[in-house]
């Protein structure tokens, strides 16, 4: 045995057993299908502001139109409204927007899900008229 040998020291790193890794993440699925069934009526009404704001958009360009035309519209490339792409083709948005009806004096809009945010069978509906009432329709 020379001067320079020195006895090996094993070095022990800490860390988890797989057992352990396996009851934290157990844990942390239970605690997060405690907490998503109580976040989904939250969820709908958030992304119901999409619906809303699209449709307070939609009026200011049909009111835009009935100043000049003095008559409302049912075609949204005549009143310029471009709709975003669905969530359903790829895009972001989640509500289709169409005029449902146009006359001289007025007019209905709607913005339909195409997305069932909560699961329920039901899509959300909402509609705007000329009077600016806002309303949902068809509650998710």
């Amino acid at each position: 045995m020379n001067a320079n040998d020195k006895p090996i020291k094993k070095l022990a790193l800490k860390g988890m057993t797989l057992i352990e890794l396996l009851l934290v993440l157990a844990l942390i699925g239970i605690l997060l299908s405690m907490a998503v069934p109580k976040l989904m009526p939250l969820i709908g009404r958030t992304k119901s502001l999409e619906a809303q704001m699209q449709l307070k958009h939609l009026l200011g360009l049909q009111k835009n139109y009935f100043y000049i035309n003095s008559k409302y519209t049912t075609n949204l490339d005549d009143l310029g409204f471009e709709q975003s792409k669905l969530i359903s083709a790829g895009g972001k948005a989640n509500y289709k927007i169409e005029v449902l009806e146009a006359s001289n004096t007025g007019f209905v809009a709607k913005a339909s899900s195409v997305t069932d945010f909560d699961q329920d069978g039901q899509l959300n509906v909402w509609q705007v008229n000329q009077d600016e009432e806002i309303k949902e329709v068809t509650k998710d």
